[in-house]
């Protein structure tokens, strides 16, 4: 990994965090998100790319967080999804932005900029993407 290895992970995952950056591989057509450095299906065989993935998709399932870790709780209750990108890839997200009859099963979404929390003492606010319904 080289020089990339002393720089905090935090750091290094703000362009996927930001801008939805996944990696094809070239070698089996599989998307992925994270990033990965490794295909998962081909191995070394794999050769990978980096890809701007889109910005919509869909609620797989979704749960609603009443009993928030440490530093959220003034934010319960809040919905949480697994997202299934329109590419493909699955993750899991905040949904922000909606009203209690946007959390169904299969409801478009779509990535908006937000905050995701305030660091301590510094008072540095960490951005990254959540969803909202379309």
């Amino acid at each position: 990994m080289g020089h990339e290895s002393s720089v905090p992970l935090f750091w290094r995952l703000i362009k996927p965090r930001y801008q939805l950056i996944g990696t094809k591989c070239k070698t089996c057509g599989n998307l992925f998100y994270p990033p990965k450095y490794l295909c998962p299906v081909c191995r070394k065989e794999g050769k990978l790319e980096e890809i701007k993935l889109k910005k919509s998709g869909k609620i797989l399932t979704f749960s609603i967080v009443r009993s928030a870790p440490s530093g959220f709780e003034k934010e319960t209750p809040y919905p949480v999804a697994i997202i299934e990108l329109d590419d493909g890839p699955k993750l899991t997200s905040q949904i922000v932005d909606y009203k209690p009859e946007d959390l169904k099963i299969g409801r478009k979404v779509e990535a908006c900029f937000r905050r995701i929390y305030t660091d301590g003492k510094e008072g540095i606010i960490n951005y990254g993407l959540k969803f909202r319904p379309v």
